[in-house]
């Protein structure tokens, strides 16, 4: 088994990789939180979910939903009460 030395430079890069990648998180994450009304792709990409699966949601009442001329628009914070009041905590 072969030692591997860690120099500054090397912790030092690592600082910046790794606060550049929560910036890139954070930024994601505000983009979202700043935009109170989504539209059904943006949903659909922030829940990981198919059009299928959306549409059920919509259809059975667990995700309220605003249609404008044609267009389906959802609140963010709705979305959020909703996968809040739906979590399961395990006693694990």
């Amino acid at each position: 088994m072969s030692a591997t030395i860690i120099t500054m430079e090397d912790l030092q890069e690592f600082k910046v990789e790794l606060l550049d990648g929560i910036k890139e998180l954070l930024n994601n994450q505000s983009s979202h939180t700043s935009k109170r009304w989504l539209k059904s792709p943006e949903v659909r990409e922030l829940l990981d979910i198919s059009p299928g699966t959306l549409q059920n949601l919509r259809i059975n009442g667990t995700l309220p939903y605003t249609k404008v001329g044609g267009v389906l628009y959802y609140d963010y914070e709705e979305i959020m009460g909703v996968m809040e009041k739906n979590r399961i905590h395990n006693r694990f």
